[in-house]
């Protein structure tokens, strides 16, 4: 099992060499001038000048990435074009927020799809069954921002009775910043739970038509126990890689979600260089969701053993 962790974290490496450049060029191929946003409309040539020297944009594209590139493996992820904040910094700012809506986002989702993927593959054909189909068609249909924006005049506007936007601090009124974090959790929830309840469904409908099972219920164990100490754990293991990418996403910032909200996390600020063509805020979140992806990939991965003895033991 170690020596599968090694060599799973050593094949990451060339992988993320290969993903830094790519994101680096497409990056630089966004349209716009840094300097010119930096400097304003009125600045002459010279003060163009001598801010694309100060930050290096005067050099050549490979002379760039590979300043860039040393600059990463020393620790430092440069510096904001707009406030000369170290981006490092930044970023682990807004961390934390990110992080926090998307394990409610996630819990969210397992609380929804796990009773309706079970309900749906015990009693296939039922009316639970329907009910859950068409409970993941729409929340598949529906785009997170119209949920975000139907919610904030449901719940804002309408009823008043959540806040329509931000993050509170926790300490300062732990009620206030639950009901916050409310809307921006559950409509990414609402995403998670319309491929999770799919997926379990499937997977649980394929274990439960197996031999073993169908002997274990001949010997006369009850439903519930074949349920609980058979089928569901054989039936996690796609249910585990479809929690793995989706965590993943949540991780890697909601974007769209995260700027209507108006709540401080990665993807916001991510929304943020874009628009002020924040070269090197913009590689650093990019980068950021990138290896948040292959770390939780990974963790997927060795996840599988510690569900699955019958693997762990070829690892």
């Amino acid at each position: 099992m170690s020596t599968y962790a090694l060599r799973r974290i050593w094949q990451l490496v060339p992988v993320i060499l290969l993903i830094s450049i790519g994101v680096f060029m497409i990056i630089h191929l966004i349209p716009g001038d840094p300097a010119e946003i930096i400097a304003g409309p009125n600045a002459t040539d010279e003060q163009l000048a001598a801010l694309r020297q100060r930050y290096g944009l005067d050099q050549p594209l490979w002379m760039q990435y590979l300043i860039w590139l040393r600059n990463i493996f020393s620790g430092d992820l440069g510096v904001s074009y707009l406030n000369n904040y170290p981006v490092a910094q930044l970023i682990g700012q807004r961390i934390s927020a990110t992080v926090e809506v998307a394990l409610a986002a996630l819990l969210i989702g397992i609380l929804i799809a796990f009773p309706l993927g079970i309900w749906a593959a015990v009693r296939p054909g039922s009316f639970g069954d329907v009910l859950t189909t068409l409970f993941s068609a729409l929340a598949f249909a529906m785009p997170g921002y119209y949920l975000l924006i139907l919610l904030i005049l449901i719940f804002s506007v309408h009823w008043q009775i959540l806040p329509p936007s931000g993050r509170p601090d926790f300490a300062d009124d732990p009620v206030l910043y639950l009901r916050s974090l409310f809307m921006p959790a559950f409509t990414l929830g609402i995403g998670v739970a319309a491929s999770l309840v799919r997926y379990l469904r499937t997977a649980l409908l394929e274990v439960m038509s197996q031999d073993y099972l169908r002997a274990a219920k001949a010997k006369g164990l009850s439903e519930r126990l074949i349920l609980v100490r058979h089928a569901l754990p054989n039936a996690l293991i796609p249910v585990v890689t479809i929690l793995g990418l989706q965590l993943g996403d949540l991780l890697s910032g909601a974007i769209i979600v995260e700027s209507i909200y108006a709540w401080p996390g990665v993807g916001r600020l991510t929304i943020q260089a874009i628009e002020r063509r924040d070269y090197q805020l913009l590689q650093a979140n990019v980068l950021f969701i990138v290896i948040v992806f292959l770390v939780v990939n990974l963790i997927t991965d060795l996840a599988y053993g510690w569900i699955d003895p019958r693997i762990r033991r070829n690892l």
